[in-house]
Formats: C-alpha cells, sequence, structure tokens
C-alpha cells in the first residue's frame, strides 16, 4: 500500500488573471503612470515623516523640485502658496530642525550680508552648499584679497522747496529715531544727510512727523533689510503724498483801538494815544 503526502493539495490552485487587486479591497489603491521628464524622486522618510507637519513635508518637496539658483525666500513662498508669511516661517524652521534644510548667512564682495538656502534630501548627509564642496586655495601662496566694488548710490529723494536749518534738523531727528523702532533701520550720518530732504518735502506737505515715521517703518519685510537707507528712500519717493490744497491767506484782524479821552472836549473816542477827537481836530482847523 503506497503512502501519501498529505501536505500535496488534491487539485491546483486557480489564479485570478488580470487585476491582482479585488475590486472590493480596502484602503488606498494606486494607478500610476511612468514618469519620463518633469519628475523629482522625493525620500519616503520625507514623504511620511511622523514629526514634521504636512506644510512642511509639502513645502519640503516643493524646494527639493525648484532648479538651482531659484529664489526660496520667506517673501517668495508665501507669494506662491497661500498658506501667509507665518506658517511658511514655521515650516521652514520644521524642515531646518529635522535636517533638510540650512541657511547660512554671508558676507558679500561688496559688504551685503545674504542668505544661502540649501535643500537636503536626505537629512543624515551632511546639508552643504555646492560651493563650499570646492577644494581650498593652497596654503601655500598667500590669499590676494579681492578688490571691493563700490558703493552703490543711493536713490534719489524729494527735494523740498524750502530746505530751512530747522526743518532739515527735525528730519535728521526723525531718521536717526527710527532704530528704535526697528535695528535694521541705523542709518550712517552720510545716509542720514542723504535722505533728511526726502523727510522734509513731506513735512512741507503738512504731513506730522508721527505720519511720516508710520509710513517709513509700516510693513517692513520680515527677514530684514539689506540696504535700509535705499528702502527708506524709495518709500519716501513712491508714497510722496500730493501738496495740500489751496487755501487763501486770511484776512488780517481788524485794529482796534484803547478808548481815549479828548484833550480838548474830553469825550471818548478811539485812537492809538491820547488827543482830540476828530471834531474838535476839525474846530482846531477852522480856528487857525
Amino acid at each position: 500500500m503506497a503512502v501519501q503526502n498529505p501536505n500535496v493539495p488534491s487539485r491546483a490552485q486557480a489564479r485570478p488573471a488580470g487585476n491582482k487587486h479585488h475590486p472590493h479591497t480596502r484602503g488606498l489603491q494606486h494607478h500610476n503612470t511612468r514618469h519620463t521628464a518633469r519628475f523629482t524622486v522625493i525620500g519616503n522618510h520625507l514623504a511620511q515623516h511622523r514629526e514634521l507637519s504636512l506644510l512642511a513635508i509639502g513645502l519640503g518637496t516643493h524646494l527639493q523640485s525648484l532648479p538651482k539658483g531659484a529664489p526660496a525666500d520667506i517673501r517668495t513662498l508665501a507669494a506662491r502658496f497661500p498658506e501667509g508669511v507665518t506658517r511658511i516661517a514655521a515650516a521652514l524652521r520644521e524642515l531646518e530642525a529635522h535636517g533638510y534644510l540650512r541657511r547660512e548667512r554671508h558676507r558679500t564682495p561688496s559688504g551685503r550680508i545674504v542668505t544661502r538656502t540649501t535643500s537636503c534630501n536626505q537629512p543624515a548627509t551632511p546639508c552643504r552648499p555646492v560651493e563650499a564642496s570646492s577644494p581650498p586655495p593652497p596654503t601655500a601662496a598667500p590669499r590676494t584679497p579681492e578688490p571691493r566694488s563700490p558703493r552703490k548710490a543711493l536713490p534719489d529723494v524729494p527735494r523740498p522747496a524750502y530746505p530751512a536749518p530747522a526743518a532739515l534738523q527735525e528730519a535728521v531727528d526723525l531718521l536717526s529715531g527710527l532704530r528704535r523702532h526697528d535695528p535694521h533701520l541705523l542709518l550712517s550720518a552720510t545716509d542720514t544727510a542723504h535722505l533728511a530732504p526726502g523727510v522734509v518735502a513731506w513735512l512741507e506737505r503738512e504731513v506730522g512727523p508721527a505720519a511720516v515715521r508710520h509710513a517709513l517703518i509700516a510693513d517692513l519685510p520680515p527677514e530684514g533689510l539689506r540696504r535700509p537707507a535705499a528702502f527708506l528712500a524709495h518709500r519716501l519717493t513712491a508714497q510722496l503724498p500730493p501738496p495740500p490744497p489751496f487755501r487763501a491767506p486770511a484776512a488780517p484782524t481788524p485794529v482796534r483801538h484803547p478808548v481815549q479821552n479828548c484833550d480838548g472836549c474830553d469825550r471818548g473816542f478811539r485812537a492809538a494815544g491820547p488827543g482830540r477827537c476828530r471834531d474838535c481836530r476839525t474846530d482846531h482847523r477852522e480856528v487857525a
């Protein structure tokens, strides 16, 4: 008598043809089409991150899809998406904290401070800009300092009709006090002298110092100012109010002399000083 293997199935199991998924399978299904152009590879460590917010994940994906050199500052991103400056800034801080973003401040040869932003597709990889990977110059030969480019001239400002010394001093005091409202508005003496006539032009248009100050410091960029003097010069020119409406000069107040007693008839009359009234002066001339 032969021994049968109980593990062998009695008949072959037929596999359904076509789609592997049962039409009533629960959960997410995918309908994928192969990309051949304009696509970005995103790791699941970012797309399925358990600590990042959904906004940070989406923003990190967007940054990795941008070409090299594309603007990635807060104002540009806030103009591109509807979340606004505050939420965009918070999402960038999340990406920076988890190693997906690096922001470094550098000084250019002209002396400007710029922010260099680098998007990292692997948070564990050292996140460095491409320029940082270039080999350092040889230490044997001393480096010659690059010549500084000349300082860019400030834009012109409105000119006052009557640049009185007192008005110019008031304008200088107003500009010097802007740093108390924002430390980025610390101006040099040269920049202050350049901007002061523009402030006087506002004061001539019957705009008070408080209103001028508000127009200059309202809605400042959240990332700071690279050239505060140029920014203020632009605002003084672009937002210059029109001259006030013409007002006819007021009629002079009539002179009202005090009451005097006539030296001739002792009657009261108004005059600048003691003397005779009109009647007595007339009688006096007739007698003479």
